[in-house]
């Protein structure tokens, strides 16, 4: 942890103090990996398309009660649901409050702040996490905002955690996990001063032309663990915590292989939810339990 901490020597004090209390919580608590639990679908995608396959979840009090069962290092989720869970749960795992959100009603690449840094003091959270979209037409937007909010955070003593995921009207789906795009949002968050960064599996796409002529020959791409890697050093050589995305629900043996890769490139680890409450609550604690177990025998 020590190592990890060394990065971060220029914060304050509560912000330091607020990382090893992430890092020190869960089932990979001194191992430097880290399992962060957002349940933030149902402002995303909607309740009954996030929850009715699993109506337990629909309870604001599932997604704490079983984050702390499962081991995760925190849970990341909005106003609503920390406000909801908070009073009960105080104490019990790290809180960290998602500021703003986007919606699938229609599609306009950008999101609306919901919460403040004074929320987040509140409920006793260890850092905030907000959403950009660079390369939407709301990017500019959506920079400056964060900006903003990093700088009352980071003087307030709270991490910041930045859900970096490129696209935009001109992207196509595909190109919004292309390697050249997943590894440029992630510099730009670490670049605009996030303490963790959250970003998608890159694929092998490359979108941009001058990616595609310069990759081939200077980016190793072949393997998933060599992709990943990149992104890695996309984030000041390791310098900063990156996390990956689990994404849509998928079968368990590509949520293993994907840890595997974060974990020997070099990657902190997961940010999972959709994957777990989705599911039934023993098999997602099973399939926790092994996520567990891949970062800890790589640590």
């Amino acid at each position: 942890m020590d190592p990890i901490l060394r990065h971060y020597n220029t914060d304050n004090a509560g912000v330091r103090s607020h990382l090893r209390q992430l890092l020190s919580h869960g089932a990979l608590k001194n191992t430097g990996k880290l399992l962060i639990y957002p349940p933030d679908q149902g402002f995303e995608h909607g309740p009954g398309r996030s929850f009715s396959m699993n109506p337990d979840a629909y309870d604001p009090f599932f997604h704490f009660q079983f984050a702390i069962d499962a081991g995760f290092s925190a849970i990341a989720a909005p106003l609503g649901l920390l406000d909801a869970g908070a009073h009960e749960f105080a104490g019990q795992i790290p809180f960290i409050l998602k500021v703003n959100h986007g919606h699938s009603l229609h599609k306009n690449y950008n999101q609306a702040q919901i919460a403040h840094i004074d929320d987040a003091l509140r409920l006793g959270c260890i850092g905030v996490g907000y959403t950009i979209y660079p390369g939407s037409t709301h990017d500019t937007e959506m920079f400056e905002k964060l900006s903003d909010l990093i700088e009352q955070a980071k003087r307030s003593g709270l991490l910041v955690i930045v859900w970096s995921y490129p696209r935009g009207e001109d992207m196509k789906i595909e190109h919004q996990t292309a390697l050249d795009v997943v590894a440029y949002g992630a510099h730009m968050a670490c670049l605009m001063g996030a303490h963790i960064v959250k970003t998608k599996i890159p694929s092998k796409v490359l979108y941009t032309k001058e990616a595609q002529d310069i990759y081939p020959k200077h980016v190793l791409m072949d393997t998933l663990t060599q992709r990943i890697q990149h992104v890695v050093d996309a984030c000041f050589s390791g310098k900063r915590l990156i996390v990956f995305s689990g994404g849509e629900q998928q079968d368990v043996s590509q949520i293993y292989e994907e840890a595997k890769a974060i974990s020997q490139a070099g990657g902190h680890g997961s940010i999972i939810a959709r994957n777990c409450y989705k599911r039934p609550r023993h098999e997602a604690t099973d399939m926790i339990k092994n996520l567990i177990a891949i970062y800890t025998q790589q640590h």
